[in-house]
């Protein structure tokens, strides 16, 4: 049986061709270069790599296959990466231009090619690179202010939602699983970290209480950066993560002995996948403040919003400077810093703007809903 026939009675619904229907020389290679180094063994060309960068390449790869697989030109003989070939790239990367963006696909065609060379490291695969490298220079990110929504407003979105859970009619399944979506987007916010160390938080390890305070504990080995990452929880939270521990995870549960992770799916009680969460916080941001907001795009928005705050206490200071310059510890402006104030001035102006009128919308619309809270009353 073909790749393409089992692929379509397994009613596949992703794009990337399932690895056991690689070609077995893929197969193979792959699982080799994955092997993992030891005392006296040499490991794989991947094995260095994390388990999760080991997946996206595979991921990445499996696209390609998927791709040659569905116009009917895959190849399933001959060595490894075999259909790595310059025909079969070049109208893979048409069919990627037509459907994503400039930095997806530069992405995309060097994982290809990093996968490509693990399988295969004595083919050449120069041309490939070269290809990465035009594309890098005709890269360019989309836009991320039409979906910036500030720290703020995406705190108040989620304890929102748990105070409109919590004293609603809903069945206790669909308020506790609501009580979960709007804890997840206010402790993202206040947390900003990677979705995959959000999505791996286990009470007792990961997430514990020290001193009345929750905190996010992650070791070096769980972070991008290697460095270990430990930050206290605001205790505006406590209360809502407490009630969610207490009374809306059980439900979640259904079983006494429940695994220890802090997110838990409606559907089976079993752990939140990183993707299923990334899907939940796009749907409930959508819902409740008009833009769905990515788990990535979380951590822009408490960059900008502490940048903002930043910018207006400089200013604040800079005032309060002009305003009163016979004091000794305060420094009036001087024209230079007046003439480059003013040419920073425009841009700020404008960005924060459109930041306030995107806040008043989702204020208004919190508003029309009778949803509106300060976030001291939802405790």
């Amino acid at each position: 049986m073909a790749a393409s026939d089992e692929v379509r009675t397994t009613e596949r619904k992703n794009l990337s061709l399932p690895f056991e229907l690689w070609p077995q020389a893929d197969r193979n290679a792959w699982t080799s270069a994955c092997q993992p180094g030891m005392r006296l063994r040499r490991g794989g060309a991947a094995g260095h790599l994390k388990p999760v960068t080991r997946e996206d390449h595979a991921k990445h790869y499996g696209n390609f296959l998927g791709f040659l697989d569905r116009r009917g030109v895959l190849r399933c003989d001959g060595p490894p990466a075999v259909n790595v070939t310059p025909e079969n790239v070049g109208i893979y990367l048409a069919e990627l231009k037509g459907r994503v963006g400039s930095v997806t696909v530069h992405g995309s065609i060097c994982r290809l090619r990093r996968a490509a060379q693990y399988m295969a490291p004595r083919s050449d695969f120069t041309w490939l690179s070269e290809i990465g490298k035009d594309l890098a220079l005709v890269a360019r990110p989309r836009p991320k202010f039409d979906r910036l929504v500030l720290t703020e407003v995406l705190v108040e979105a989620g304890l929102t939602l748990i105070h409109q859970a919590e004293h609603s009619r809903m069945t206790k399944l669909a308020r506790a699983c609501q009580v979960r979506n709007g804890l997840m987007v206010a402790l993202l916010a206040l947390c900003p970290i990677r979705r995959k160390n959000f999505t791996a938080l286990e009470i007792g390890r990961s997430f514990v209480k020290i001193g009345g305070t929750w905190w996010i504990v992650l070791s070096a080995l769980e972070t991008k950066e290697k460095r270990a990452d430990e930050r206290p929880i605001d205790e505006l939270l406590t209360p809502f993560i407490e009630r969610y521990l207490r009374q809306h995870r059980p439900v979640l549960a259904r079983i006494v002995n429940a695994p220890s992770a802090l997110w838990l799916s409606a559907k089976n009680g079993r752990p939140i996948s990183d993707k299923e969460i990334a899907n939940v916080i796009r749907m409930t941001t959508l819902a409740t403040v008009g833009v769905a907001v990515s788990p990535h795009l979380f951590r822009t928005a408490g960059a900008s919003s502490a940048a903002t705050l930043r910018w207006r206490e400089s200013l604040s200071r800079q005032r309060a400077s002009a305003s009163h310059p016979s004091e000794p510890h305060e420094r009036a402006l001087q024209p230079s810093d007046e003439s480059k104030r003013r040419r920073k001035l425009p841009a700020h102006r404008s960005t924060l703007r459109k930041m306030k009128k995107r806040n008043e919308l989702a204020s208004s619309a919190f508003a029309h809903c009778g949803l509106k809270l300060t976030l001291s009353s939802t405790a």
